[in-house]
């Protein structure tokens, strides 16, 4: 893989955050204005910009946020990964408080997720953990926090596993592959995952988003939503739809859950205690679904295989804490880094 490390394109110089909403908005029966398969029309809190890479033979560009701290720099890094059916914009308020307190911040979009690059190639957690670590060299960051949530804390894992010396400390936010899907989750081929995408309506979608949470506002989540049913009507749709397969296929294939006992790293665990993800439950027997997803007691097994590790429990929360009870969230979080 080559990386031209040296390029940049600046683009979406606006500080609008789209969460920022007066009044409660309406669920529409469905959407008519077709957004790009990277977001082109789609506001970020922060100015982006773009790694450039080339990747089986295709020339293909990482978008991130490089946000600076707003007062009292300290010298160190945050980064934020995003994850499975989000991008890197519902980080805006934890951006904020980390850059309020002194920390750099970095938040990339995942090829594959957001405003980069939807490609179809193969997929892999060493993939995306070497892309975030030629951001960082792009950047000219040695060392950074880590702070993943859902997929992210997956890609997190891998990560501090792989690149240790740069890893000052680990956050893992309600993440999933915190057990072996394949274990009750019979496989299925890309081309069903690929149909399942393709044909995802926007009741099915909007019921899905809508249970991360407990009682986070339905026309908040419905951010998460629209873009989705948006791209939806584009031209190049497939596209997506089969770069979301084959990301949902290296998450079956790819547990991460053998590798705890392998991080090295400080490492806290912040778990919504209502959450209950997880991987392709649908097709697992029911006699092993109801197993599937404990998120509450598959991270307190977690917290005792990783050497040294702290759990905090958020009772009534979902599998978003940073926007469903962001002040604990924070609070955690600062808590933890100022150790």
């Amino acid at each position: 893989m080559n990386r031209t490390l040296a390029t940049l394109v600046v683009a979406g110089l606006t500080l609008a955050n789209i969460w920022a909403q007066d009044k409660p908005l309406p669920l529409p029966d469905k959407y008519e204005q077709p957004l790009g398969t990277c977001f082109e029309e789609l506001r970020y809190p922060y100015p982006t910009a773009f790694l450039n890479l080339f990747v089986e033979g295709q020339d293909l560009r990482m978008c991130f946020m490089d946000v600076q701290p707003t007062k009292n720099p300290n010298g160190r890094t945050v980064v934020l990964l995003h994850g499975k059916n989000f991008w890197g914009a519902y980080w805006a308020d934890t951006a904020k408080f980390l850059t309020d307190r002194g920390f750099r911040v970095i938040i990339p979009d995942q090829i594959g997720f957001g405003k980069s690059s939807k490609a179809n190639i193969h997929y892999s957690f060493d993939f995306l953990a070497e892309n975030t670590a030629g951001l960082l060299d792009l950047l000219q960051v040695k060392k950074a926090t880590i702070i993943g949530h859902s997929m992210g804390g997956m890609l997190a894992i891998r990560f501090a596993r792989l690149y240790p010396g740069r890893t000052e400390a680990l956050v893992l936010e309600d993440p999933i592959g915190l057990e072996d899907y394949a274990l009750s989750v019979p496989p299925a081929p890309l081309e069903q995952l690929y149909q399942q995408e393709l044909n995802m309506s926007l009741d099915e979608f909007r019921r899905y988003v809508q249970s991360y949470f407990v009682t986070y506002p339905k026309d908040k989540a419905e951010v998460f939503v629209e873009p989705r049913m948006r791209v939806s009507l584009s031209g190049d749709y497939p596209r997506w739809a089969m770069c979301a397969a084959l990301t949902t296929l290296m998450i079956y294939q790819e547990p991460v859950y053998y590798e705890l006992a392998e991080i090295k790293v400080p490492t806290l665990l912040i778990v919504g205690q209502e959450d209950h993800t997880a991987l392709g439950k649908d097709r697992a027997p029911i006699d092993l679904r109801r197993n599937l997803g404990n998120i509450p007691e598959l991270a307190k097994k977690a917290a005792e295989t990783i050497p040294g590790a702290r759990l905090i429990e958020l009772p009534n929360v979902g599998h978003v804490p940073h926007l469903e009870a962001p002040d604990a969230f924070f609070q955690a979080v600062e808590d933890f880094l100022r150790r």
